[in-house]
């Protein structure tokens, strides 16, 4: 585990009886670096933040985030995380900005001014109820409190729910300048589009295993293009025989 790690796991696991939800984990989020980690649903992505962020004890293994050990040192790590759950909870009789001064209550304090600037980037409507919102409003006031209080790791679960385009450009142009003031972004998907205008890596898991980690670049370069052809009667079997795009030479 290196000091410039923002979020380190060696053979981390948790199972539920049976179920491996997060299998044999060795993963390395640098600082400073927007860290994409994909996966379809159910492939661990929330479990493994949730033990990161000590909501859930690791069956085996160990991690590290901001250098401090995930379990005795709870307290500080979610001190300087900002983090949006997947499935974001809120009190529905209280208006957004009571929720976001409710939240930045509980951090002892937060520059309001910065509040009301995220606010009007995410064209934020904080007088209505929770109650009141679509799913996108929510989410909005849900990364309002992240960002808030300019944490050094913001670690973001299927932060685009709701978004509309606009504000999904907003949201990536904020990731963009976290990433600039060297602060470090761990965004979780399950769709490869939602995070390769922004992410320097991404890391894939399915069924609770890292199957890689790659730059977006390298990710690209081997993504998979398939065409599919349908004749209206047979034809030769060596009709493209010829082409190298049959061959890989061409994506």
């Amino acid at each position: 585990m290196s000091d410039n790690d923002a979020i380190s796991t060696r053979a981390l696991t948790k199972k539920f009886g049976e179920i491996v939800a997060v299998d044999d984990l060795d993963l390395n989020v640098q600082r400073g670096e927007i860290f994409g980690f994909l996966g379809p649903n159910g492939a661990g992505k929330s479990t493994t933040i949730g033990v990161l962020l000590n909501q859930l004890q690791p069956t085996a293994g160990s991690a590290t985030v901001l250098g401090r050990d995930i379990r005795t040192d709870s307290l500080e790590i979610r001190r300087r995380v900002g983090y949006v759950p997947g499935d974001l909870a809120l009190y529905p009789k209280l208006t957004g900005r009571e929720m976001i001064e409710f939240f930045a209550g509980l951090r002892g304090g937060v520059d309001m001014t910065y509040v009301d600037e995220l606010a009007a980037r995410l064209d934020a409507d904080l007088s209505r109820k929770v109650g009141e919102y679509s799913t996108g409003n929510r989410q909005k006031v849900g990364l309002i409190q992240a960002f808030m209080h300019k944490p050094e790791l913001l670690i973001l679960d299927e932060p685009n729910a709701g978004l509309d385009p606009l504000v999904q450009q907003t949201f990536q142009e904020m990731l963009r300048e976290v990433r600039a003031d060297g602060r470090t972004v761990f965004l979780s998907s399950h769709t490869l589009s939602e995070v390769e205008r922004v992410a320097n890596r991404v890391g894939i898991i399915r069924h609770g295993r890292l199957v890689v980690v790659e730059s977006i670049d390298v990710l690209k370069r081997k993504a998979i293009r398939r065409l599919e052809f349908e004749f209206v009667k047979p034809v030769p079997a060596d009709l493209f025989a010829g082409l190298d795009v049959l061959t890989g030479q061409v994506g």
